[in-house]
């Protein structure tokens, strides 16, 4: 008894660590409405990963709001170059002299009534500096910022849908081990009872027989209601309702053990990784935005205006006293250059050199944050590559723990059956058989995801390492 305890809480780590794994908040992935589960009408939909993989990345909703923040960085970049566009401005005015005006006529001097004002102005004005060029690379490089944001966030998500992908179906594996042990349960009561009643043996080894499989029976449901809501999350993750049933295409978990070079590795993930790539990117952008600064308080500026500002005046109301003096028209304008040139920057106390100095040591933190990511990766890629090859070590011996465990299950389910060990003998070997199963199992899993993680962190894509392991089958049953 004391060894099938044992085996029940590995079954529950193992079980819990998967289901940690997997359990992943799916609150930012879009769904449509969720019908209450009374009324809604369940089908199975049978789904492959990399069908699983494109949902997930059309529906999540935390990508989406990242397109539309690239879409408006790209329209920036597109339009970057109407810095060089003229500001425009019209402006048209009606007014009233307050006092009158005088004009002679030979001998006489007439006194004019206050004259009615017409003007209009137009004026064109554009300033250039060295860093207007700098500011449309730098709207490119943040443009290209985004994109690169974009595709990490979106190759998060593939990494985490394949690894819940693969969580769901060793879940599965683990519910069929079960069910197996529980079917060979119920062919030992059978034996015991036959036993029993032929006199072989006492009442209490069919009592024990029956204990050991109703003792599974909770087991089962646990897993089962486990199974169940993980695949609840799962289609969460996809954007489908949360009661969607799923029928995941199987994946051939037989392991294809692939040679790896832990310096090349190393070196594609200091290059390739997407957290990397946005470091770098960000330091790119900092650096342009610091050169920007610069030309904006060290060069000139040019400033080119034109106006035009015609004025129209006279009477309003046609007075015929005044026939003479009704809208005479004068214009006026001019085309001019300014050179400006600020000194502010030149001062070591003032704002704008402190503002430069805030951008030297925020270039100097990211790119230690960048040698900070470069050390992680490469700790990342060896740790990774150690744990498959214990992995690998592992599923070899334990490939030849589960043959000798299955034989040895058989031989003491026959002897059992002709009265020459006890059940508990049969229980034993049937608990071993089922922990060699799991733990050969749980290996797959570790080798595949372990593939899955390394893929990711050199930045290439899925598939390319894992294709030997990553292959869907037709399922047997």
């Amino acid at each position: 008894m004391k060894r099938r305890r044992t085996a029940s809480v590995q079954y529950a780590y193992v079980l819990l660590f998967l289901q940690t794994v997997c359990l992943q908040p799916a609150h930012v992935f879009g769904q449509e409405d969720v019908p209450d589960s009374s009324e809604s009408t369940v089908e199975t939909r049978r789904i492959s990963l990399e069908e699983a993989v494109a949902l997930a990345v059309k529906n999540n909703l935390s990508l989406q709001s990242s397109a539309v923040s690239v879409d408006t960085k790209k329209r920036k970049q597109d339009t970057a170059w109407n810095v060089f566009i003229p500001t425009a401005d019209i402006r048209g005015t009606i007014g009233r002299q307050n006092i009158g005006t005088t004009q002679t006529v030979g001998p006489m001097t007439i006194e004019l009534d206050p004259m009615w004002l017409i003007q209009g102005n137009l004026s064109l004005s554009l300033q250039l500096n060295a860093a207007v060029f700098e500011d449309i690379k730098n709207t490119k490089l943040d443009y290209e910022s985004g994109l690169i944001s974009f595709a990490k966030a979106k190759t998060q998500l593939e990494r985490d849908i394949r690894k819940a992908y693969y969580n769901i179906l060793l879940v599965r594996e683990n519910i069929t081990l079960k069910q197996e042990s529980y079917a060979a349960a119920e062919r030992q009561e059978t034996t015991a009872r036959a036993n029993y009643r032929a006199g072989l043996v006492p009442e209490l080894s069919l009592l024990q027989a029956q204990v050991a499989k109703e003792n599974l029976k909770p087991e089962i449901d646990e897993l089962e209601n486990n199974y169940k809501m993980l695949l609840a999350n799962f289609a969460l993750y996809v954007g489908m309702p949360y009661d969607t049933v799923f029928e995941l295409e199987p994946l051939d978990i037989s392991v294809d053990f692939i040679a790896m070079d832990i310096k090349n590795l190393i070196n594609q993930a200091a290059n390739g990784k997407p957290d990397i790539l946005e470091i770098k990117q960000q330091i790119r952008l900092l650096e342009s935005t610091r050169k920007k600064t610069w030309y904006q308080l060290y060069t000139p500026t040019l400033s080119l205006s034109w106006n035009m500002d015609p004025t129209w005046h006279g009477d309003l109301f046609n007075n015929p006293q005044f026939e003479s003096n009704i809208w005479k028209a004068q214009s006026s304008g001019m085309f001019s250059f300014t050179l400006a040139f600020r000194l502010n920057g030149f001062l070591p106390w003032g704002t704008e050199r402190q503002g430069l100095k805030d951008l030297d040591n925020g270039i100097k933190t990211a790119n230690i944050g960048l040698a900070q990511a470069v050390q992680g990766a490469e700790m990342e890629v060896y740790n990774t590559i150690l744990s498959l090859r214990k992995a690998q070590v592992s599923i070899e011996a334990l490939q030849k723990t589960v043959d000798l465990a299955e034989r040895s299950y058989r031989a003491t389910e026959q002897a059992y059956g002709a009265g020459l060990q006890s059940l508990l003998d049969v229980q034993n070997a049937r608990d071993q058989l089922s922990q060699s199963r799991l733990g050969l199992l749980a290996q797959h899993y570790t080798y595949m995801l372990g593939l899955i993680d390394l893929e990711y962190v050199t930045g290439v894509p899925f598939g390319t390492l894992s294709s030997a392991v990553d292959q869907t089958v037709e399922s047997e049953k």
